[in-house]
């Protein structure tokens, strides 16, 4: 029973670890990163290192072994992409940074291992707990970002894929069970799957609840042929309050910038006495000729 479970265990690492291919997937093919936070995926793939020399020291089964280490390198060429996409650097300069990058970390995760393990195989054990803590903040601070990003929108997600998520969201609830059935319960990595679960799930309701707010702006932009991104344009070009328009952001690695050409700007459109002021309801009835007054 406890093989069968295991072996079932290792099967779903083995398909965890490649949870950032829809979401590189969907870069590549849209060519635009906007929403998905560099920082978060650069955070990822530094915490892919101490997570990487924490499973090989402590000789864990393969699939955990072989997991960090492709998600790291899923993680910097997400993050690549978003230099590529939404900084516009060359790709040249973003492959050829992004490879350096992962040889320096794949020599600190070598050089971890060469150095922890014969003290963990000493007895000597605290090396590998600090190393797992600071793997499991920068994972869980690597899912914060997405939240400024999301304020920015007012609860609104925009260039995180579902899918990705999903898996992620999966793969941190099925480690939780795993724990759960173990002999004994592993406090670190139970609170590490504990919040990623939440964290990862004020995402969707967040954007559930963006949803049901803008239900019936979507609607009237529909009919009207329009989209979301119409009404907020049109919004900005005539000075006008609109609820949902973006905030700005100044944060390091936080650009207020046009998501898309023609789309609103962060911090274009803000609550001043000397703007027209519109009803909610009047600026989702906006026609071709203009506002409704």
């Amino acid at each position: 029973m406890f093989l069968g479970g295991q072996c079932s265990w290792d099967n779903w690492n083995s398909f965890w670890c490649i949870q950032l291919v829809p979401q590189i997937w969907t870069n590549y093919r849209v060519k635009k990163t906007d929403g998905l936070p560099g920082i978060m995926m650069f955070l990822w793939a530094i915490c892919a290192v101490p997570f990487g020399a924490y499973s090989i020291a402590q000789n864990f089964n393969i699939p955990i072994q072989v997991q960090p280490q492709v998600f790291g390198t899923f993680c910097l060429v997400s993050w690549a992409q978003t230099l590529i996409y939404h900084d516009r650097w060359p790709v040249w300069k973003a492959t050829s940074l992004t490879g350096i990058i992962w040889l320096v970390l794949g020599g600190v995760e070598a050089a971890l291992i060469l150095t922890l393990k014969p003290l963990y195989d000493r007895g000597i054990n605290f090396p590998m707990i600090i190393l797992g803590v600071v793997a499991s903040i920068l994972l869980a601070v690597g899912l914060l970002p997405p939240y400024v990003e999301i304020w920015r929108r007012r609860g609104r997600v925009i260039g995180i894929n579902w899918i990705f998520l999903t898996i992620d969201w999966m793969g941190a609830f099925f480690s939780l069970m795993a724990l759960v059935a173990q002999n004994t319960f592993d406090i670190l990595g139970g609170v590490l799957y504990i919040l990623c679960i939440f964290i990862e799930g004020g995402i969707f309701i967040s954007h559930l609840i963006w949803r049901f707010r803008t239900r019936k702006i979507r609607a009237q932009a529909k009919e009207d042929g329009k989209t979301f991104e119409d009404i907020a344009e049109e919004c900005r070009r005539e000075n006008v309050q609109f609820r949902f328009a973006e905030r700005e952001v100044v944060l390091p690695f936080f650009r207020s910038k046009p998501d898309a050409p023609g789309s609103l700007e962060a911090g274009d459109v803000q609550d001043s006495p000397s703007k027209t002021r519109l009803s909610l309801e009047n600026a989702v009835e906006m026609r071709a000729g203009g506002f409704k007054s």
